[in-house]
């Protein structure tokens, strides 16, 4: 599988519940953090604010246990298929997005 990094080497990662379908935050991985995904079974991540890696949970204990990873057409896009252990938003709500724009 060819990848596409950007040019600070990192790729969006898409994180979905696999039993509900619901979106529950985007987020960044390096290739560090998707072969340790890969490794582990559960989500890691790079924090682009912190410049550090990260596994989702290592605080909360709110970890995302990865069912499937998929690739989307173009290769510069990884969707996370994931069994949530709690909460995925740092504020405490199911999802990164409860905040409707507009109407």
């Amino acid at each position: 599988m060819n990848l596409k990094y950007d040019s600070n080497g990192l790729i969006t990662a898409v994180v979905q519940n696999a039993a509900s379908g619901d979106v529950l935050m985007v987020a960044w991985m390096n290739a560090e953090a998707l072969r340790l995904t890969q490794d582990t079974g559960e989500a890691h991540f790079w924090s682009r604010s912190r410049a550090k890696l990260w596994r989702k949970g290592e605080t909360s204990g709110n970890v995302l246990r990865v069912c499937e990873i998929w690739v989307d057409c173009d290769g510069d896009t990884l969707l996370l298929k994931v069994d949530p252990a709690g909460p995925a938003c740092h504020t405490g709500a199911p999802s990164c997005f409860f905040q409707r724009v507009g109407r």
